[in-house]
């Protein structure tokens, strides 16, 4: 029936290139003619008129003709032998028994380059023939072929989809049995990603897919073919076919003329990647100590390296921004604003943090591991980003500072100073004894018990600062070197209980809070086992003088 049109619909897609090559031509041909009106009978295209007759235009023209032909298509009993070309005095008539169909004049015979006698004869045998077959595909016997025809196609269709679904249910059971075969689930080193069950359910969920994307293509190859059997849904049929073939071919298009500049975001991603590649290289090599720059330190490489890495990749998109298709639509453009604009406003903070974290790098203050303090906040760095740091505190308790509030604060960095001192890091800590009390014994006391305590340097030797003489006490302050900055916690302990002990042991008393120097008959606050076996609790000390009477206090006494 109407199949070759279809195929010509289809072969058509596969012939873009050629298409391509001939376009200038075949326009600059159109333009070398007028354009004319078409006669049309049920969406073919007879022939053309580019002149008009009296006061009907070519368009007016065109229509009243295929009007006529039309209806002398729907002749019940047409007789093509009837259409007859008449010869006039101004025109040329091409009648059907005694109905004008159309005029041809002299003005349509220069146009077409062709006697008026010969291009009256042609149109006549296009109208004959068009109606011929017209009137032959409107008949019943025709119809009954074409239903016939569809009924056949439906078959083939119900078929077909029939043995789809077969073969895709024999792939879906040969799916469920690979499972702890070769889909034995998916594991990222450790971590399992999808177990047996979950990949099998996958890889059926794309199965499933793919067949309901096979019978849409089906459906959708079918409605043109049943389309193309009938004359009055042929047109449906190119329209169905066009929503397909169009955007294919206008991909098709797009990706041949996208081939320059594929090739030069080719050559700019290969050539960024490389780049970065190389500063990779030196950021290692730097990182290792097998290179040495001056004035750079080996902790700055890795986040030098991510911040040209992101400088970059943000050249190299901006670079290539043009390139990309449809960067110049102003739907592209305004998303690209809107967005740019909830970044900077959502982001205030963020950009803050960010930038404290990178002048946090290059001041150096801590790295990972390091014991210090922020504020009030005491502990061991066990992340460093370019947001935030977080601490770990000897209570075992992870706190995110934000990098713009470390910034703001003082830091104190206990790691760095045990580590890059000869000496090491300084522990202090105070206490407060008695005037009665001779302060060189204070101070060997204080030196025994500091050296008594582990993590605590022998060499150089602690020492003892009197840093103020009170009311009712003098304060001692012990200073004691260490490198073990980590252990402060315990460090610290160790050498409070081994003050309590030496002091006990040479009889001190460690008074704070601080005692009254009279005794009222308590306890002293040194343990008894520190005490001799005959110490007795001192009480008050009292002294009574007897008065010798005299003549006055014997009178007054009377």
């Amino acid at each position: 029936m109407n199949f070759l049109k279809l195929m010509l619909c289809l072969m058509s897609f596969f012939t873009i290139g050629s298409t391509v090559a001939q376009e200038q031509p075949v326009v600059q041909q159109e333009l070398e003619q007028p354009v004319g009106a078409p006669v049309v009978l049920h969406r073919d295209t007879l022939f053309y008129m580019y002149n008009p007759v009296g006061s009907f235009s070519k368009q007016e023209r065109a229509a009243a003709i295929s009007k006529r032909v039309k209806k002398l298509s729907e002749e019940r009993f047409l007789q093509a032998d009837s259409v007859k070309v008449v010869e006039n005095v101004m025109t040329t008539d091409i009648l059907y028994l005694d109905r004008v169909l159309m005029s041809v004049t002299e003005a349509d015979a220069e146009v077409a380059e062709k006697p008026r006698q010969e291009l009256a004869t042609l149109y006549a045998a296009k109208i004959k023939e068009s109606a011929v077959k017209s009137a032959e595909q409107y008949s019943l016997r025709s119809i009954m072929i074409e239903i016939g025809l569809a009924l056949l196609v439906l078959l083939v269709f119900f078929l077909l989809v029939k043995y789809v679904n077969k073969f895709f249910h024999f792939i879906f059971r040969k799916i469920e049995e690979q499972k702890d075969k070769r889909l034995k689930g998916l594991k990222v080193k450790d971590y399992e990603m999808l177990t047996p069950d979950r990949e099998v359910a996958v890889v059926l969920t794309v199965a499933k897919f793919i067949r309901l994307i096979t019978l849409f293509v089906m459906v959708y190859i079918l409605l043109p073919v049943l389309f193309s059997i009938f004359p009055w849904t042929e047109g449906y049929a190119d329209t169905l076919l066009q929503y397909i073939l169009n955007p294919l071919r206008n991909i098709g298009l797009g990706l041949i003329n996208y081939i320059p500049n594929l090739l030069t975001i080719l050559v700019i991603v290969v050539v960024t990647h490389y780049v970065v590649r190389f500063l990779h290289f030196l950021a290692s090599e730097i990182e290792s100590g097998k290179l040495e720059v001056s004035g750079f330190y080996k902790d700055w490489a890795k986040p030098t390296y991510n911040i040209v890495r992101f400088l970059l990749y943000a050249f190299m998109f901006v670079v290539i921004w043009p390139y990309l298709p449809g960067s110049d639509s102003a739907v592209f453009q305004g998303v690209s604003v809107f967005l740019g604009i909830l970044f900077s406003l959502g982001s205030s903070s963020a950009i803050a943090n960010m930038v404290a974290g990178l002048v946090l790098t290059y001041m150096r203050s801590f790295k990972l591991g390091d014991r210090i303090k922020i504020g009030e906040i005491s502990g061991d760095v066990i992340e460093k980003t370019l947001l935030v740091t977080r601490v770990r505190t000897t209570k075992n308790e992870d706190i995110t500072i934000p990098n713009a509030m470390i910034l703001n604060n003082h830091t104190t960095n206990f790691t760095t100073c045990s580590e890059q001192s000869e000496k090491g890091l300084v522990l202090h800590t105070t206490v407060t004894i008695g005037y009665d009390v001779p302060w060189p014994k204070v101070h060997q006391a204080l030196i025994d018990a500091a050296l008594a305590s582990g993590n605590v340097e022998k060499t150089p030797q602690p020492f003892v600062l009197q840093t103020s003489l009170d009311d009712f006490y003098v304060s001692y302050q012990l200073n004691a070197y260490t490198f073990a900055a980590g252990k402060m916690a315990a460090t610290y302990s160790n050498i409070h209980q081994n003050i309590q002990d030496k002091f006990n042991e040479a009889g001190i008393e460690i008074l704070s809070p601080h005692y009254r120097a009279q005794r009222d008959g308590n306890m002293v606050t040194i343990p008894a086992h520190y005490l001799p076996e005959d110490y007795q609790v001192p009480s008050f000390r009292v002294e009574t003088t007897k008065e010798v009477p005299t003549i006055k206090n014997m009178s007054n006494q009377n």
